[in-house]
This record gives C-alpha cells, structure tokens and sequence, in this order.
C-alpha cells in the first residue's frame, strides 16, 4: 500500500472522527438556541452525546418478525452518511476525493433516505407508515434539487471532479452566473427540509405521528437513526458551503478549518432560528413548495447548459 493510498485513508479517517463528534454538539447547539427564542432554559449543550449514550447501551428490543434488509438499513443508513464525509471537502481538501465523482456523492445521498425509507417499512405501525409514505412523497420532489445543483457545478466546470465540483469554481470562478444565483436560492429555501428540521419535519412530527418512521426501534438502532439525522446537518452544511461558499478554503492550516466551521455555525443558527419561528407545513403544502422550487432548479439547469 503506498504513502497516498494511507494519506487518503487516514484523512477519511479524520473527517469521519470530527463529524461524530461535531454533530452532537451542533444538535445541542440547535436545541440550546432554540429555547432561547422560546424564553425557556433549554436542555445543556452536551445533551445530545448524554442521549446517544443511553440509548446505545439500552436493550435492542426486537419483536423478530422484522425483515433482515430493514435491520441492515439502520446500519447502511449511518454508513452512507459516514462515506458522504470522506468525498466532502471540510476546511482542507477531501482526503478520499479521488476515490468518486459527482454520480457517486448523489447516489450516496440519495441512498440515506432510501434507507430510512425501508427502517420505516418495516415496523408496520400506522404511524411509521403513515410518515415512511410522507417522507417518500417529499424524497421525490426534493432530492432532486441538490443533484440538479451538484450537476450545474458539473456543466459548468466540465468536470465530475470532486475537487471541481466542490472547491468554488462552480460558481465564484465563473462570476456568480445567473444559474449559480438561483441555485443559492433554492438550496437555501430547500435547507431546512434536507437536514429534516421544522417546517419540513413532516415525516416524524412528533406531536403527531410519534416520529414516524422512528417510533418502533429503541436502543442502539434508534440511536444510529438519529446519529445519522444529526450527521447529514453537517454534510448538506458543508455541500453548501463547498458548491457556493468557498471563501477561505484556500487560507493556510489552520484559518481555513476554522473558517469553514464557522461557517457551520452559521448555517446550523439560520436552520435553529427558521425552525423556530415556523410552523410544520402540512405534506400536500411541501410538495408544492418543492415543486416550485424544482420549476426554478430545472430553470437555473438550462441556464446552465447555455453558460449562463
């Protein structure tokens, strides 16, 4: 094996380690901020890890009759997520960029939600059904709209190269063209529902559904679950970041790093604050919203194709 193979290695390695270990504290940052705004106390940072740990050492209760495919996509769902984090760069150039393109991240994400989807099939609840077909109907209409983003940077670099596609060149190198501006817009608009937060929490509502898809696992699988959920925050954050924000990437060890988490930060506020100050939509109210937006993406693609 040569010095390269174990550089890459070591490095997804890296972001893999940072990512488990930031996402607790920025979901504990989310929840802290969004107690706030609500005049309350709100529960301590580090809440989150102290809830992971509960549940992963509390008994997997399992009734047996689930299918084997849906026990394997708890674990598949973590794992795509934990792959996504070795292709995305996160203040220093992806340590795994070569071993994938642009197809490969959209198929990646694209599969996390397809896991969720069979976790929930298989429990068999009315409620789990209920938001498992709920969260197939916003899949539909809204995965779209980061891979027609990851395919504009993709046009418009004339490449599928990770370190292309997701270092700026998309966008900042090209002058901010009119398809790149529609893009931040939509990919803004459309943040909240990709990292499952309020109003786009459609699927779990808890006050409603009981979590949905969630609500019959318990223990280390629901903790997987919702370890995942907490990790895709900070990957669409650094997607973000990489196909529109770049600024400081560049910026020596360790400016650029903590440029980037910064940056993090700031998103992770943007999403507390949007989802606690609105209301959950309802289903047929989101996929009309995403629909809008796909009209716009689709737009800013043709745009694209013309060089504009």
């Amino acid at each position: 094996m040569n010095r390269s193979a174990i550089g890459m290695m070591l490095g997804g390695l890296l972001n893999v380690g940072l990512v488990l270990l930031a996402a607790p504290f920025f979901q504990g940052v989310l929840r802290k901020l969004t107690a706030r705004i609500q005049s309350r106390q709100g529960p301590p940072l580090l809440q989150p890890y102290f809830d992971l740990l509960k549940l992963l050492g509390k008994e997997d209760i399992d009734s047996g009759e689930m299918p084997c495919m849906q026990q394997f996509a708890v674990y598949l769902s973590m794992a795509t997520a934990l792959a996504v984090t070795c292709l995305v760069p996160m203040g220093f150039p992806a340590p795994m960029n070569n071993a994938g393109d642009a197809i490969l991240l959209i198929y990646l994400l694209t599969l996390s939600g397809i896991c969720t989807l069979l976790a929930g099939l298989a429990a068999g609840s009315t409620y789990s059904l209920v938001g498992t077909s709920r969260e197939m109907m916003s899949m539909i209409a809204l995965e779209p709209l980061f891979v027609i983003a990851i395919i504009s940077g993709a046009v418009h670099t004339q490449s599928f190269r990770l370190d292309t596609v997701l270092h700026g060149s998309v966008y900042a190198t090209s002058g901010f063209p009119w398809s790149g501006l529609i893009m931040i817009v939509v990919i803004l608009l459309s943040f909240q529902a990709f990292v499952q937060r309020a109003p786009f929490d459609i699927s779990e509502a808890e006050t409603e559904l009981m979590e949905g898809p969630l609500m019959e696992y318990s223990g280390p699988k629901l903790a997987l679950l919702k370890y995942a959920s907490m990790v895709k925050l900070v990957i669409y954050s650094a997607l973000f970041i990489g196909l529109f924000d770049p600024w400081g990437s560049e910026l020596a060890f360790p400016l650029g790093w903590l440029t980037f988490w910064l940056k993090v930060v700031g998103l992770v506020v943007l999403v507390t604050v949007v989802a606690a100050t609105h209301a959950r939509y309802r289903i047929d109210q989101a996929i009309r919203y995403f629909a809008s937006l796909l009209v716009m993406a689709l737009a800013a693609l043709s745009l694209a194709t013309y060089g504009y």
